[in-house]
């Protein structure tokens, strides 16, 4: 390093030289911050669904009649058909025996139960998947309802630590992935980087990113963006995270240049005789 230079303590990553300073910081040190970033996002996730999924779930329970079951691979419904039984912007679930398309919502995922399988539409396209054969599955309001109630607190739980880990290593994975070229960067840049702390200097880059997608998931979620803008801003949080890891690296210290030694490189001079 340049003399008089001073690596800055590492605690927050929303600039280069915040993301620079995690290269000289400990593993520990990146995975606390990785993980209350991780936390912060959970609870965005969570709050998504409470708003905007649970409502309609609960509502299509409720308009569920008091008999119903899949059994044996097919749903045996009382009710018409087709019928939509709750939607919003975000989320519609139907019934529609034949898959007709009288129930089609635009909502941006639609869950439709036939007769035989239920079907998943969205944006990216369909999914059709069959009932389990040997499993009866109760399909009815007076089942369901406390069913639900009893496991949405179990749901809400196991999808808050699946986020967690899922973005932890995420970005343990995506980290290994950019760490060699940080590294060459540095290398040919002139600056003071290890490898590891390349990988350290990565896994902070990602953050920015991830806290710009926990924003979007917000604007989301309270209908500010539809589901086309969303795809381009998560494309974008990955671009952000390229970026403050190439700034990141050209903020670390430079490494001083080496002294010119004059004589002998492999020992000292011989004197000359008298």
């Amino acid at each position: 390093m340049e003399s008089g230079e001073i690596t800055p303590f590492a605690w927050q990553p929303m600039t280069p030289a915040g993301v620079a300073a995690f290269a000289s910081a400990s593993l520990r040190r990146l995975w606390l911050v990785q993980f209350v970033i991780a936390v912060l996002a959970a609870a965005v996730v969570l709050w998504f669904l409470h708003a905007d999924w649970f409502p309609v779930i609960q509502t299509a329970i409720r308009r569920l009649p008091t008999q119903g079951e899949v059994r044996s691979g097919r749903l045996l419904w009382q009710g018409n058909s087709p019928v939509t039984l709750a939607e919003n912007h975000f989320l519609a679930l139907s019934i529609d025996l034949r898959h007709e398309g009288g129930a089609r919502s635009p909502a941006h995922l639609q869950a439709e139960f036939g007769e035989r399988d239920f079907v998943l539409l969205s944006l990216f396209g369909v999914v059709q998947t069959p009932y389990p054969r040997g499993y009866t599955i109760a399909f009815n309001r007076d089942e369901l309802e406390p069913w639900w109630g009893a496991w949405r607190p179990a749901i809400l739980a196991m999808t808050a630590l699946s986020v967690i880990v899922g973005l932890m290593l995420c970005w343990a994975l995506l980290a290994l992935v950019y760490t060699p070229g940080a590294w060459l960067l540095a290398f040919f840049a002139n600056r003071d980087l290890t490898l590891p702390g390349s990988y350290r200097l990565c896994g902070a880059g990602l953050i920015p990113g991830a806290l710009f997608m926990t924003a979007v998931m917000v604007l989301y979620g309270v209908g500010t963006l539809d589901v086309l803008l969303l795809l381009i801003m998560t494309a974008t949080h990955f671009v952000i995270g390229w970026i403050y890891v190439i700034l990141g690296s050209f903020r670390r210290p430079r490494i001083r240049e080496a002294t010119t030694r004059t004589g002998n490189p492999f020992g000292e001079e011989k004197k000359e005789g008298n």
